[in-house]
């Protein structure tokens, strides 16, 4: 028999094994989303015979979309079925399930940052369509010396950060990540030395830049919000202010493929342009 449910605290030891085995992640990294933001409404399971085989865990924000509303929107994150349960449709089933539990609580909007791009396939065929772009770059580390500078790159509480991001992301249409999940980001990024939420002064505004550790050992920039005129400015003087960079960053704007929506108000999917597009940029990935 097949159940979808809330998870409860003695699920935790189960689902920190799907998560590693489906995922790699190690110790720290996934004790950092229990200590930060698990509570057992947040993880919905899937149970096959009183086993748990599937789940995903689910951060609440909004879709701000300028000059149409401020939407409820779940996105997914860390779906997972163990590897002996693959094949056999479970991971559909979850999210279905997921569904209706989303529309009992009055969210009419899903999310997700599929993990490899094969996987937009799969969420395709559960309902979900491309949405969220953003453009990610890098550049060879060779040619960029270390520029002498006064900049100084000031680290943020979460508070903080989603203050600054939000202004920067006026007039876009982008998900707001609450404070909750921000304090879960800034906790990944104090995994890797030089890792955080930060903000600099640039010359026609405030930069905000979320910088994470990567297996390599350096700092990708997995977010970077600036005015568009001191793009330049600001990796001119990145090498400098951080170290360990790797040369790679995400901005909003570009086209590349990155996040995928699932209207559940059929009045929503069927009023909502699916030309336009809009941006995540700061995926738990």
């Amino acid at each position: 028999m097949i159940q979808i449910r809330i998870s409860r605290p003695e699920d935790i030891p189960r689902q920190r094994e799907l998560w590693q085995l489906a995922f790699g992640d190690d110790g720290a990294y996934v004790d950092n989303f229990y200590n930060a933001y698990y509570q057992p409404e947040r993880v919905l399971l899937l149970e096959e015979d009183g086993v748990v085989q599937a789940m995903t865990a689910w951060f609440e924000t909004t879709f701000a979309v300028p000059g149409q509303g401020r939407y409820r929107a779940a996105y997914l994150y860390a779906v997972a079925t163990h590897p002996e349960a693959r094949g056999r449709g479970l991971a559909g089933q979850l999210l279905a399930g997921a569904d209706r539990i989303f529309r009992e609580w009055d969210i009419p909007a899903v999310t997700t940052v599929p993990a490899e791009p094969s996987l937009h396939r799969f969420f395709g065929w559960n309902g979900f369509r491309e949405c969220f772009v953003d453009g990610q770059f890098s550049a060879p580390r060779e040619g960029h010396g270390i520029r002498t500078v006064s900049a100084v790159l000031k680290r943020l509480t979460p508070e903080e950060y989603r203050d600054l991001r939000e202004g920067l992301l006026a007039g876009t249409a982008h998900i707001d990540l609450p404070q909750e999940a921000l304090a879960y980001q800034a906790g990944a990024c104090a995994l890797a030395p030089g890792g955080g939420l930060y903000a600099l002064r640039t010359p026609h505004g405030r930069a905000a830049l979320c910088a994470e550790g990567m297996e390599c050992g350096g700092l990708l920039v997995k977010e970077l919000l600036c005015p568009p005129e001191d793009l330049d400015w600001v990796l001119e003087r990145l090498p400098g202010l951080l170290p360990r960079w790797s040369f790679a960053w995400r901005t909003p704007g570009g086209s590349h493929p990155f996040g995928m929506l699932k209207w559940l108000d059929p009045e929503l999917e069927r009023s909502w342009d699916w030309d336009s597009t809009a941006y995540l940029g700061l995926a738990f990935d």
